[in-house]
């Protein structure tokens, strides 16, 4: 788990390609304090495996699955990425919990000045938005931000200066793609109230006045 508060802007070393599949090198500093083979290192918000490491970055693969479901298509040698390490039993939740598990891509939309702070337009899919509400919580390319507008097709985020400093976010331009990930809880209450509803249809009787009628009870 993840909270969404990036640590450090690592840099693309290498990218090795397999048919659908690729493994980063990724250049890091401070998150290598501590780092261990098999540690999760969110990338961009998606939770990756640290396979390989020296005081200078890490290596990690990325399979299929997550290629097909993120913007790691994009990427190329040189290029900038969020880095968080997973959260530890006791630390301060200053974001909001976070898998590293992507639901999918928004579509950078424009970015509007406000004083301090910077407007950031996101295009998202019906598949997303539905889980996307004003003063809820989402993970942009691993950061944590609050929504502060939505409608039908788009959302909108507030970036204030530290978060313009320390993440990739307002470095995008108009028609990239970033990694969304929704906030869970919303998820888990849509399952839950999906397999209650099956439920309940299944309690019904299938017992009808026409069942009746036919097997001579009426």
């Amino acid at each position: 788990m993840f909270t969404g508060l990036i640590e450090e802007i690592g840099q693309i070393k290498a990218i090795q390609r397999g048919a659908k599949s690729i493994r980063l090198s990724i250049a890091a500093n401070k998150i290598m304090d501590d780092v261990k083979l098999g540690d999760s290192i969110a990338t961009n918000g998606i939770c990756l495996t640290v396979v390989s490491f020296d005081s200078s970055g890490f290596t990690a693969d990325v399979m299929p699955e997550t290629m097909s479901r993120t913007n790691f298509g994009s990427l190329g040698v040189g290029g900038r990425v969020n880095l968080e390490r997973a959260v530890r039993v006791g630390d301060r939740l200053g974001g909001h919990m976070v898998s590293g598990h992507v639901d999918g891509l928004g579509e950078i939309v424009g970015q509007e000045k406000d004083d301090n702070a910077i407007w950031v337009s996101i295009a998202a899919p019906k598949n997303i938005l539905k889980y996307v509400i004003e003063k809820g919580s989402i993970a942009i390319d691993g950061i944590s931000l609050t929504v502060a507008y939505v409608d039908e097709k788009i959302f909108k985020v507030s970036i204030i200066p530290l978060t313009q400093d320390d993440t990739t976010l307002i470095s995008k331009k108009a028609g990239e793609k970033v990694n969304l990930e929704c906030d869970m809880t919303a998820k888990y209450i849509e399952k839950f109230m999906f397999h209650k509803e099956e439920e309940e249809k299944s309690e019904k009787s299938d017992i009808s006045m026409d069942f009746l009628r036919e097997n001579g009870f009426v």
